[in-house]
Parts: structure tokens; C-alpha cells; sequence
């Protein structure tokens, strides 16, 4: 009985960090699954989001604002990054993108510690965000509720301007076949840097909102990246609603399997990856190249 009425909300707790992981995993689907950029710092971008968020709330108590600025910081520092270390080492493949931004994300992680220190940081969040609501018969906490609310806002502004506007032509036509777009008269490394930008930011965003539901401390960016690979194999390369979809599957998986197998809870994500790459190995909304 006990575990009927816990059914809800250990739904919607997963729909919640499914929500949050597909936020930092759609700046990661576009990155790698369209560029073919494998950026093993984009969890230390997050992290930063959630930092800086911190340090904004400190100096002037806004959260709105640190909403808006966090993730333009990450984005610029994403651009730079992309612009003087990635595009050197582009040529020679995943294996040196790997070691860049696998030391970056180390070189970032050290900062943060340096700067803010090892402890978490309690993270204000605006008063009519605390306490909780009734929702669906059940009382629920509203900032939970406004993570949901932000991330599917979210899909929703990348959905169309990915498959509804030029620029998402543009985008699209660059990863598919850069020469010809290029031959076009448009400046597909610009493109691919303003894009990884974007990813970057959106990472930043996840972070600031991230921040106060899963606490703020150097540890978040190695937490939460092995779930993002995962979301990037399970839903397909490049495939935003793959990531949605993936992104689903795991906070279900982690909600439900703290439940119900505890002791599995942690490996669950990694059966659904095997099963997935045994029976159709492009992912789920994957294309087969």
C-alpha cells in the first residue's frame, strides 16, 4: 500500500531530474551529437552555471537575474573555449577532443575549489518558489514544479528553432555537409562556435536551476556527466528528441530503482544502454549513417 501511494510522486521525482538531465543534455546533443565535438567539460559547464548563479544571488540577492547572466558567462566562456582550443585539435579526432576537454574539466573543477571551496553552497531561491502545491491531488514542492516548467519551455524554443526557422536550416544543413553550406557564402566555423555557445549556455541554465534542488558543490559536473553520455547513446546522436526521450527513461529509472531494487538503482541507466545499443545501436530516435 505504502509503495502505491509513494507511485506519483516517485514519477514525478524522476520527470523532474529527466526534465533537469535532458536541460544539460540538449547543449550536449548539440554539441556532440551534431558537431561531432566530444566535450567531456560540458558538466564542468554546468557546475559553473550553478556557481556563478550563487555568486550573483550573494552580491544582489536577484535570482532573475542570475537566470539570465549565468548562462551568457558560460556561453561566452563555451565560445572561447571552442574558438582557441577545440578548433586547433578539431582534425585529429575524438581522442584529442577527449584529452582537452577531459584536462579543462579538470583545470575548472580546481578553480571552482579554489574560488568557492569544497563545502556545498545553500543556494537561495525566491520566496513564492518555496513551500509546496497541491498538484494532481498530491502536495508537491513548486520549485520542482518550475523545473519542469522551465525545461519543457526549453524543448519547445529548440524544437522550433531547429525544424521551424533558417538558422535551424542553416544549422542542420552545416552538420550534414559543412563544404556545401560553406560554398553557400555561410561561415560555418562561426555556425559551429555560436552553436557550441548555445550549448554551453543551456548547460549554464541547468545549472542555475540545478543548483538549489541538487545541491552546489565541486562534485556536481563528475555526477552528472556519466548520465548525459548515457541520455546521448540511448536517444541517438544529434536526435533532440531522442534526449528527451532518453532523459525520461533514466529519472524513471533512478526514481523507481531507488524504490524498488535500491542496491541496482545505480546500473540500471547502463542495462538500458546495453539493451539499446544490442537491438538498435544508432539509439532510440537515432539515424543509422
Amino acid at each position: 500500500m505504502e509503495i502505491i501511494k509513494a507511485f506519483p510522486i516517485q514519477a514525478l521525482h524522476g520527470l523532474v531530474y529527466g526534465m533537469l538531465l535532458f536541460l544539460v543534455a540538449s547543449g550536449l546533443t548539440l554539441i556532440f551529437g551534431m558537431m561531432g565535438v566530444l566535450n567531456f567539460a560540458h558538466g564542468a559547464l554546468y557546475m559553473l552555471g550553478a556557481y556563478f548563479s550563487f555568486s550573483i544571488l550573494v552580491y544582489t540577492g536577484n535570482f532573475w537575474l542570475s537566470l539570465i547572466v549565468s548562462p551568457i558567462l558560460v556561453g561566452v566562456l563555451s565560445i572561447l573555449m571552442e574558438r582557441y582550443l577545440l578548433r586547433k585539435i578539431h582534425r585529429f579526432g575524438h581522442v584529442h577532443q577527449l584529452l582537452l576537454t577531459f584536462g579543462v574539466a579538470y583545470i575548472i573543477e580546481e578553480m571552482v575549489k579554489w574560488i568557492w571551496g569544497n563545502e556545498p553552497l545553500p543556494v537561495k531561491i525566491p520566496q513564492f518558489l518555496t513551500g509546496s502545491v497541491s498538484f494532481l491531488g498530491i502536495i508537491y514542492p513548486k520549485y520542482r514544479l518550475f523545473i519542469l516548467l522551465v525545461s519543457f519551455v526549453v524543448f519547445v524554443i529548440l524544437f522550433l528553432i531547429l525544424f521551424r526557422t533558417r538558422t535551424g536550416i542553416i544549422v542542420m544543413a552545416a552538420v550534414h555537409n559543412a563544404d556545401m553550406v560553406n560554398a553557400l557564402g555561410i561561415n560555418v566555423p562561426l555556425v559551429f562556435t555560436l552553436l557550441f555557445g548555445v550549448g554551453g549556455a543551456l548547460a549554464g541554465l541547468a545549472g542555475v536551476i540545478g543548483g538549489p534542488y541538487l545541491i552546489t558543490h565541486p562534485g556536481m559536473a563528475a555526477t552528472i556527466i556519466v548520465d548525459l553520455f548515457v541520455v546521448i547513446v540511448v536517444g541517438g546522436l544529434g536526435s533532440l528528441g531522442g534526449a528527451l526521450l532518453a532523459s525520461f527513461l533514466i529519472g524513471e529509472l533512478q526514481s523507481f530503482g531507488v524504490l524498488f531494487f535500491p542496491q541496482l538503482a545505480l546500473v540500471l541507466e547502463f542495462l538500458l544502454m546495453a539493451v539499446v545499443l544490442i537491438i538498435k545501436p544508432e539509439g532510440l530516435l537515432g539515424e543509422r549513417e
